[in-house]
């Protein structure tokens, strides 16, 4: 009987000329799909497509307006890179990245591995340390201004009763303090998220591992070198490239804090960009800072997934 059935459904499939278990996927659900489509599309592919075209036209605020932007090629590109203040803005970008995501990993981390032991409040102490992460950036970026400023700043404030300075530090004015400082916000704001991936990353670490090493002798160093960073380096990865990735297009922050100064100490690439097209009207020589600033990511994040392919083969 068995038999006569596999029969019967091979020969249906041979009928209707398709494999016995496809289906075809009905048209309510490429309906359902559609408003998203087009969302994004509407959202992201055309402003994307839009501005890498731009980048290859000779665009000022005249040529937006009539719609007559003649194109140039790659004249954009090579007027950027010869540009000092976009040099100046890329290594100021690179520096604060490496900067912001070395010490949210490290914060992060330690945070992690804290928060994965079992005491009375850990809980709430998760809770509030994901306070920073959900707070909007408009709301996070004024506290810091509030807490930095040279007059009437918590942090001049504080320091001042403990007899650290005799004077109100300005601290968003000196160029190096200023660049610590938006450092230091984008931290602030950027740990928790890298906490509670490496949290999550920690917990599904097997804790027979550890116990067998206790066994065999191994202090809280070697257990944490040869066994949670080992295991936790998958996770460690994709936390490393979020964090670049999100860090490297923050425009807020900064924005917010510093406005790019003083001087460019804090001008990274959006900031460059963004004054090139909006403050100058060079919409072409914008546009070609924005590409780049997209292509850097981007680059990253391909050399990470090839890798990543590379040790699943393996």
């Amino acid at each position: 009987m068995t038999t006569m059935i596999a029969r019967r459904s091979t020969g249906a499939a041979t009928a209707t000329g398709r494999p016995p278990n496809r289906r075809r996927v009905p048209l309510t659900a490429y309906l359902f799909v559609l408003p998203a489509v087009v969302f994004l599309a509407a959202t992201v592919l055309y402003p994307l497509v839009f501005n890498i075209d731009l980048s290859f036209r000779d665009a000022g605020l005249r040529q937006i307006v009539t719609g007559d932007a003649d194109f140039v090629g790659l004249d954009n590109y090579a007027e950027e890179l010869a540009n000092p203040d976009f040099r100046s803005a890329l290594a100021i970008s690179l520096i604060y990245t490496v900067l912001s995501v070395g010490v949210s990993f490290a914060c992060g981390l330690g945070l992690a591995v804290f928060l994965n032991k079992t005491f009375p409040g850990r809980n709430l102490m998760r809770s509030l340390l994901l306070i920073a992460w959900v707070l909007p950036t408009v709301v996070s970026a004024n506290i810091w201004r509030w807490i930095l400023d040279g007059t009437y700043g918590l942090l001049n404030t504080v320091l001042g009763g403990l007899g650290l300075l005799d004077k109100g530090v300005f601290w968003l004015v000196e160029p190096t303090s200023a660049l610590i400082s938006v450092v230091t916000a984008t931290v602030w704001s950027t740990a928790p998220f890298a906490m509670i991936l490496l949290l999550a990353g920690l917990q599904s670490i097997p804790e027979t591992l550890y116990e067998a090493a206790r066994i065999d002798g191994a202090g809280p160093w070697q257990r944490f070198s040869r066994i949670t960073v080992p295991m936790l380096r998958p996770v460690s990865m994709t936390v490393l490239l979020l964090l670049f990735v999100t860090t490297f297009k923050t425009f807020d922050t900064i924005y917010l804090m510093t406005r790019g100064g003083p001087g460019d100490a804090t001008t990274i690439l959006p900031i460059h960009a963004y004054l090139e097209a909006f403050q100058f009207f060079r919409f072409g020589t914008g546009a070609a800072a924005t590409t780049v600033m997209l292509l850097i990511p981007l680059a990253l994040s391909l050399f990470y997934f090839r890798s990543l392919r590379r040790e699943e083969a393996s």
